[in-house]
């Protein structure tokens, strides 16, 4: 990597420096800016991400941590393009509402959930970089919005009906045009840019700033970074020209035969490269299955 990034990818910071209690009010200040509320974190809890080698996993990043009233934060980072993500996010955030409760609970312990997704390819069709998503009932005939009756308020101490259901944030950082207008932003260009400017001051990117320099970690850990890196340059430049070439072969051939051939001989070059057989099955469309029959070449 080059020398004169100064901080190191919040990705792999997530992975590695974040779940440390000392490090918590990084991530408190960057959910603080988010949500417009406090928020203190009680424990971050391990994860598929943080469980899997070295180099494995390396297109996903998710951190799932407890607030200190039992709310649920799921944060999740993507860099590999998945046609299914929305669908991802409901499944995440539905998992941790039954993972938390127990047998014989009553259904008003269920647990608030926020999914924060940061996501590095565009996802569906919108201009914004941010989008927000809760859950509301309107009338079919009169349009009004449905609400608490004043003893679910009292009993339940919250106030809207949103507030029990999941809500989902999506920050698409691909789109982000590094033109900071707020706080949120100043977060947004260091996903980005894995730097900070000076000027910036949003909640925890001071402790993001000091924590989270290169030259502050261990030879070790500088090492492991750095390959880090490499590999997900790599991950990123083998399935750029993967789908170039799908593209290109498909469309000389001009026949359907000669699309599946193209897509084939994707697969392979992907597996050669030492591509994770989730991520060739995701640009390639093609099933575990349907992978395993291609040749003995492709040894799944």
């Amino acid at each position: 990597m080059s020398k004169d990034r100064t901080l190191v990818s919040f990705d792999w910071a997530a992975k590695n420096l974040l779940r440390r209690k000392a490090n918590y009010v990084i991530l408190e200040g960057f959910l603080t800016t988010l949500l417009g509320k406090k928020i203190t974190i009680r424990n971050i809890g391990d994860s598929e991400g943080n469980k899997a080698a070295e180099d494995q996993k390396y297109n996903r990043v998710d951190i799932s941590a407890e607030e200190q009233d039992g709310t649920l934060i799921i944060i999740e980072l993507q860099f590999t393009p998945e046609i299914d993500y929305f669908h991802r996010m409901t499944f995440g955030s539905s998992k941790a509402i039954t993972d938390h409760l127990e047998e014989g609970m009553p259904y008003s312990q269920v647990r608030k959930v926020y999914s924060i997704n940061i996501v590095y390819f565009d996802l569906g069709v919108g201009k914004d970089y941010i989008y927000h998503g809760t859950t509301s009932f309107k009338g079919l005939h009169y349009r009004d919005e449905l609400e608490l009756s004043p003893s679910q308020k009292t009993e339940f101490g919250i106030l809207e009906v949103k507030d029990i259901y999941p809500e989902y944030y999506l920050l698409k950082i691909d789109r982000f045009s590094n033109d900071v207008k707020d706080k949120i932003d100043e977060w947004m260009f260091f996903f980005k840019n894995s730097s900070i400017k000076p000027e910036f001051d949003a909640p925890g990117l001071a402790e993001a700033n000091e924590c989270l320099k290169y030259n502050r970690l261990s030879p070790e850990d500088q090492r492991i970074y750095d390959k880090y890196v490499d590999i997900r340059r790599s991950n990123n430049s083998t399935i750029y020209t993967a789908k170039l070439e799908g593209r290109l072969e498909g469309k000389a051939e001009g026949r359907a035969e000669g699309k599946a051939e193209g897509i084939l001989q994707v697969a392979k070059k992907m597996k050669a490269e030492g591509v994770d057989i989730d991520v060739i099955s995701k640009v390639t469309g093609l099933s575990a299955n349907e992978l395993s029959s291609v040749s003995s070449e492709l040894t799944l």
